[in-house]
C-alpha cells in the first residue's frame, strides 16, 4: 500500500501566504463595538435631580428643645431620664408639639445603636405632630 505525494523538485507547490488573517481582529472589534454600544446609554441615563450640600451648622441648645437619645443597648432617654417604652416617648411628644412655638428635637444616637431604634424614635415624632427633627453627631476631625 503506497501514497504518491509528488516529488520535491515538483513546481505546483502553492507558495507562502505572507497576508495577515484580519478576520479574527474585526470579529473582536464588533464585539466590543456591540458592547459599548450597549452599555454606554445605560450609564449616562440618569434623572437630573438638584441634591443637598452638605453643612455643618452648630447646635442651638435652647432650653425649649426636646433632646432624645438612643444607647447602644436601643434605651431611649429623654434628657437623662430612661423612658420605659416608644408610647411613653409618643405622649411625652404629644405633650411638647402642642406648645406654641413647637419645640425642635434633637436625636443623639450611640454609633453603635441599632437604625431600629432610631427610625422608632423618628416615626414616634410623626405620630406626635412634631414638625421639626434634627440628628446631632461629632463635628469632623479639622484638618
Amino acid at each position: 500500500m503506497g501514497m504518491s505525494v509528488g516529488s520535491p523538485d515538483d513546481d505546483g507547490e502553492e507558495q507562502m501566504n505572507s497576508a495577515i488573517n484580519t478576520t479574527p481582529l474585526v470579529d473582536v472589534m464588533l464585539v466590543l463595538l456591540i458592547i459599548f454600544l450597549i452599555t454606554i446609554p445605560v450609564v449616562t441615563q440618569s434623572i437630573t435631580l438638584q441634591l443637598p450640600k452638605e453643612r455643618n451648622v452648630p447646635t442651638q441648645t435652647k432650653p425649649e428643645n426636646v433632646l432624645l437619645a438612643v444607647s447602644k443597648d436601643g434605651d431611649i432617654y429623654w434628657n437623662t431620664r430612661k423612658m420605659p417604652d416608644i408610647e411613653s416617648v409618643v405622649a411625652e411628644l404629644k405633650k411638647e408639639a402642642v406648645k406654641e412655638p413647637q419645640p425642635e428635637v434633637h436625636i443623639r444616637g450611640d454609633e453603635e445603636a441599632r437604625y431600629e431604634a432610631v427610625g422608632r424614635l423618628v416615626v414616634a415624632c410623626q405620630r406626635a405632630g412634631i414638625a421639626k427633627v434634627g440628628f446631632i453627631t461629632e463635628a469632623p476631625p479639622k484638618q
